[in-house]
C-alpha cells in the first residue's frame, strides 16, 4: 500500500499523524511510458533510518509495559522517591503564606509631643481608632484635623497582629502615603511565581524536571536569604519577585515528578497527600512566626530548609517516564538498572520484553517538543484552554467570597481577630480538599470538578441576587427581617463558595496535569498555574484599589462560572487511565458521556476504536477492514 501510495504521489504520514508538505515522495513515472522492474524499483525511494521510523508501542507505553516492569509503586525505591517529593511541601506552605505575616498591616498611630489627638493619658491616639487599611478615619468617628495632617507625624507606632513584634510595613512605615507599596509587594511574590510557571514549565519539558528543581533550589537560596537583608521596600519587592519565580519552578517540578512516578490508580491521593502536607506549613506558620519575633528572621528560617534540598542533586533521578517519551532510550536504560539495582529486582522478571526492545532503540536520536506544538492540535489545545480558564475562574472568585464573607466595605474582619480569620480561612481550604477525595474518587475528575463549579456558581448567583433581594425586602417596615438576617446569609453563601472555588483550582491544576502528554507535561502545568497565579492577583489588585469595582469584580467572574460549566462537559475523563505520553496520545483523550451506557443501548457518540479517520491517511487500516477503493470513510459511495 506504501508502494502504490508513493507511486501516486501521495505524502505519506509521520509519526504523529500529520503530513509534511515538502515530504512528499516524488510523483511516479507518466501513464504509458515503459518501465521495467528495474525503474519501478529506482522510482520508489530508499526505506526511512530507524531514527525516522516509529518508535517501538512497547516503550510507549509506559503505565502498561514499564512501570510494571519497576514494580510500580511495590518498589521500595519508587516509594522513596515520592516520599521526597512530599517532604518538600512543608517548606512551600511556608514560603506562599509568608505575605500574610510579612507584610500584615497593623494598627498604627503617631505620637504627639504636644498632646494634641491624644487620648484621656494625652499621649497616644487610641488604638481603638487606628485602622488597618491604611485610610484614616473621617472627622466623624475622629475629631481633630484632616486626614492630611493626620499622615503628617514624624513617629509611628504599630501593634501587629500577626505575632510578630517588626513586619515589612512597620520597618519601613508603609502607611498613608506609602501604604500603596504594600501592594506592590505583594504583586511582586505572585508576579514571579505567575512568569515562573510559564518559564520554568518550557524548560523543564527541554532539559527536564530534575536540572529545573534544582536550580530553582539553588537560586531560592539566593534570592530568598537576600530578601531578609534589604534596606528598602524596593529590594525587598524587586528580590521577592525572583523568590516567587523561584518557587515556582520548585512547585512545578515536584508537581510534575510526582504525577509521573505514579500508576494510575493512586496519582490522585499521592497528589492530594502533597497538598494536606502544604496546608500543614498554612497552619504551622502563625507559630513559626510567633516564636520568630522579627519578619528578617523568618524569611531566614522559611527559607533555610531548602538547604535539605541540595542532596537531591545525588539522590533524586531524573524522571523516566520522561526520558522515555523523549526517546532518550540510552539515558532510560542506565536509569532502569539503577531502579532495578536498588530495588533488589531481577531483569529477568522483564516478561514483555521491555529491556530487548530498549536496546534495538537505542540509536535513536531524542525528540523533545515545546507547548507552542499544541496549537496545532485539534483536542488538546481546548482541554487545556478550559483547564486554565477554570483555575483562573476558581481562584479569582474566591477572593470574592473571602471579602464578602469578612465585610468589603467598613468591616474588615469577622471577628476582628488575626489567627481567627487566618485559621477560618485555612480551615475552610483543609475541609475542601478533604471533600474532593472521596468526591473525585466516585464521580472521577470531570464530574468532581463539574459539581464543585456548579456549587461556585450556586453561591455566587445567590449571593449576588437573593441577598439583594433580602435588603430591598428588609426595609419594608412589616417585613419583620434585620440586617442580621441577611448577614448570616451572605456568611454562608461565602464560606460554600469558598470551599467549592478552592476545590475547583485545586483540582482543575490536577486534571491538566493529567491529560497534557508528558513531552509538554511543563508547558501545560504552566499554564494552568500561570492562570491561578493571575487569579489570586486579583485579591492585591482590589486592595490596591481599595475595593472600588468589587461588586463588578464578581458579576464577571460569577459569569465565568457559567461558562466553566458548559465547557466541562467537554473534557475527558482520566480516571484511571494511563497518562498520554505523546501529542497523538493527547489527542485520544476525547469527550466520553457523563453516565455509562445502559446494556443494549446505541450510544450517540462511537468510541476512538470505532472512529474512522476521515482525512483520509488511513486508508490502508480501511482497506484492512474489508472497505473497497471506490467507498469513502464514512461508508457512502461517491457519485
Amino acid at each position: 500500500m506504501a508502494i502504490e501510495r508513493r507511486r501516486e504521489g501521495r505524502p505519506l504520514p509521520e509519526e504523529n499523524g500529520s503530513v509534511p508538505g515538502a515530504a512528499a515522495a516524488p510523483p511516479g513515472p507518466p501513464p504509458g511510458a515503459g518501465l521495467g522492474v528495474g525503474a519501478e524499483i529506482q522510482a520508489v525511494p530508499p526505506p526511512p533510518s530507524s531514527s525516522s521510523a516509529a518508535c517501538s508501542p512497547l516503550l510507549l507505553d509506559y503505565d502498561g509495559s514499564v512501570l510494571p516492569f519497576l514494580g510500580g509503586l511495590g518498589g521500595g525505591y519508587q516509594r522513596t522517591l515520592v516520599l521526597l517529593t512530599w517532604v518538600p511541601a512543608l517548606f512551600i506552605g511556608f514560603s506562599k503564606f509568608s505575605d500574610s505575616f510579612l507584610l500584615d498591616q497593623p494598627d498604627f498611630w503617631c505620637r504627639q509631643a504636644d498632646g494634641q489627638q491624644g487620648d484621656w493619658n494625652g499621649s497616644l491616639v487610641p488604638p481603638g481608632h487606628a485602622n488597618r487599611s491604611g485610610i484614616f478615619p473621617t472627622a466623624t468617628a475622629l475629631p481633630g484635623p484632616d486626614n492630611a495632617s493626620e499622615c503628617d507625624c514624624h513617629e509611628w507606632h504599630y501593634r501587629i497582629r500577626a505575632g510578630l513584634v517588626q513586619n515589612v510595613v512597620s520597618k519601613w512605615d508603609l502607611v498613608c502615603d506609602s501604604a500603596w507599596k504594600v501592594h506592590i509587594a505583594k504583586f511582586s511574590l505572585l508576579v514571579g511565581l505567575i512568569f515562573g510557571h510559564l518559564i520554568t514549565g518550557c524548560i523543564a519539558d527541554w532539559v527536564g524536571r530534575r536540572p529545573v528543581l534544582l536550580f530553582s533550589v539553588i537560586f531560592i537560596l539566593v534570592f530568598g536569604l537576600t530578601v531578609a537583608l534589604s534596606v528598602n521596600v524596593t529590594m525587598f519587592s524587586t528580590l521577592r519577585f525572583f523568590e516567587g519565580f523561584c518557587l515556582a519552578g520548585i512547585v512545578l517540578s515536584l508537581y510534575a515528578l510526582r504525577i509521573e512516578l505514579c500508576p494510575p490508580g493512586h496519582r490522585f491521593m499521592i497528589t492530594m497527600v502533597a497538598s494536606f502536607i502544604e496546608m500543614a506549613g498554612q497552619f504551622l506558620m502563625p507559630g513559626l512566626a510567633a516564636l520568630c519575633r522579627d519578619w528578617q528572621v523568618l524569611q531566614a528560617v522559611i527559607i533555610c530548609p531548602f538547604l535539605l534540598m541540595l542532596l537531591y542533586w545525588v539522590i533524586f533521578p531524573e524522571s523516566l517516564r520522561w526520558l522515555m517519551a523523549t526517546q532518550q532510550f540510552e539515558a532510560s536504560k542506565e536509569l532502569i538498572f539503577q531502579l532495578t539495582r536498588k530495588n533488589r529486582m531481577n531483569t529477568e522478571s522483564d516478561i514483555k520484553g521491555v529491556v530487548p526492545e530498549l536496546e534495538k532503540e537505542i540509536a535513536r536520536r531524542p525528540k523533545k517538543v515545546c507547548i507552542v506544538k499544541v496549537v496545532g492540535t485539534r483536542n488538546l489545545w481546548k482541554n487545556i484552554v478550559v483547564l486554565c480558564v477554570n483555575s483562573l475562574t476558581g481562584y479569582g472568585i474566591h477572593h470574592c467570597f473571602a471579602k464578602s464573607m469578612m465585610g468589603h466595605e467598613a468591616k474588615m474582619t469577622i471577628t476582628h481577630n488575626f489567627y481567627a480569620d487566618y485559621y477560618t480561612m485555612a480551615g475552610i481550604a483543609l475541609a475542601s480538599c478533604l471533600a474532593m477525595c472521596p468526591v473525585v474518587g466516585f464521580l472521577g475528575r470531570r464530574g468532581g470538578l463539574l459539581l464543585f463549579m456548579i456549587l461556585t456558581a450556586l453561591a455566587s448567583l445567590l449571593q449576588l441576587g437573593l441577598l439583594n433581594l433580602i435588603g430591598k425586602y428588609s426595609q419594608l417596615p412589616d417585613s419583620g427581617m434585620s440586617d442580621s438576617v441577611k448577614d448570616k446569609f451572605s456568611t454562608a453563601f461565602s464560606i460554600v463558595g469558598m470551599f467549592s472555588s478552592h476545590a475547583v483550582g485545586s483540582l482543575s491544576v490536577f486534571f491538566c496535569a493529567e491529560i497534557t502528554p508528558t513531552v509538554i507535561r511543563g508547558g501545560g502545568l504552566g499554564l494552568v498555574l500561570a492562570s491561578a497565579g493571575f487569579g489570586r492577583l486579583t485579591a492585591p489588585i482590589m486592595e490596591l484599589h481599595n475595593q472600588k469595582g468589587y461588586f463588578l469584580h464578581h458579576v464577571i467572574f460569577a459569569c465565568c462560572t457559567l461558562i466553566c460549566i458548559i465547557c466541562i462537559l467537554l473534557l475527558p475523563e482520566s480516571k484511571n487511565q494511563n497518562l498520554p505520553e505523546n501529542i497523538p496520545d493527547g489527542e485520544h483523550y476525547t469527550r466520553q458521556p457523563l453516565l455509562p451506557h445502559k446494556k443494549g443501548e446505541q450510544p450517540l457518540l462511537l468510541t476512538n476504536s470505532e472512529l474512522k479517520d476521515y482525512s483520509g491517511l488511513h486508508d490502508s487500516a480501511a482497506v484492512s477492514d474489508g472497505i473497497s477503493e471506490n467507498t469513502t470513510a464514512n461508508g457512502m459511495k461517491p457519485m
